[in-house]
């Protein structure tokens, strides 16, 4: 999850019971696995003293930043959330890496084309 990542800041307030989602994340976060996929990330937690509800903040290594209100949000949603932008961010680097322009545009005219699929196989043909 950290790969896709270049900073990750927690803020809440350590007496309030709102923070699982942020106790989570940053368990998550510092699990050796997610640091050795990126250790250049940068992990900030920060600690309040005011009511201000807990939040994660997210910056991917594109520079696009998402702050998700963890009080609301599961900690495992947010990480779902972030693998699906990172494979996406992936697919466009592989995509300018080719010299294809991203994103990439589908011509009208295929988009209505009849596709013929494929053949779907028969109860006896998969037993063989």
């Amino acid at each position: 999850m950290l790969k896709f990542l270049s900073k990750v800041k927690i803020e809440f307030n350590a007496l309030d019971t709102r923070t699982a989602a942020c106790m989570e994340f940053l368990a998550q976060c510092n699990a050796r696995t997610a640091k050795e996929s990126n250790p250049s990330c940068q992990l900030l937690v920060k600690r309040r003293t005011d009511s201000h509800p807990p939040q994660i903040s997210v910056t991917f290594v594109n520079g696009v930043e998402e702050v998700f209100d963890a009080t609301s949000t599961p900690a495992q949603t947010i990480r779902k959330m972030i693998l699906e932008k990172g494979l996406q961010l992936e697919t466009e680097q592989m995509f300018r890496e080719a010299g294809e322009k991203w994103p990439v545009i589908i011509p009208e005219e295929e988009l209505h084309q009849s596709f013929p699929g494929t053949k779907p196989r028969k109860a006896e043909e998969k037993k063989q």
